[in-house]
């Protein structure tokens, strides 16, 4: 089942945009395995949206998900740049430096910064 966690891409995010996004803890169930990912999307009107679409998906490939926090991606393609802010109402506020550090693993050509800001 390792080998399904390592297929699960770490980010996935929308190519351009200020939209919500949620830190997940993926684990396969019935193991230790486990990793963090993001997930973001300006199809969701709120945190609970994207961990309702993402979590019955993941689930079916004999994961378990629990939600660490969300806040707000800024993802300026154009300029290389994402910056990461705000807090999720339903989740609180995901740790922005494991998030950060995930999207430089994809965007490593980007500018990725964070902070507390709310907007």
């Amino acid at each position: 089942m390792a080998e399904a966690l390592a297929k699960i891409p770490d980010v996935e995010i929308d190519p351009e945009g200020t939209f919500k996004y949620i830190l997940l803890r993926v684990k396969v169930k019935d193991s230790d395995a486990q990793k963090d990912v993001v997930r973001g999307t300006k199809s969701a009107e709120y945190h609970n949206h994207i961990f309702e679409k993402v979590s019955p998906a993941l689930e079916a490939l004999g994961m378990e998900c629990k939600c660490l926090g969300g806040g707000k991606i800024e993802h300026n393609n154009k300029d290389k740049k994402i910056r990461v802010f705000g807090e999720s109402t339903a989740f609180g506020k995901a740790d922005h430096s494991v998030s950060v550090e995930k999207l430089k693993t994809v965007f490593g050509d980007y500018e990725v910064t964070w902070s507390d800001d709310k907007k």
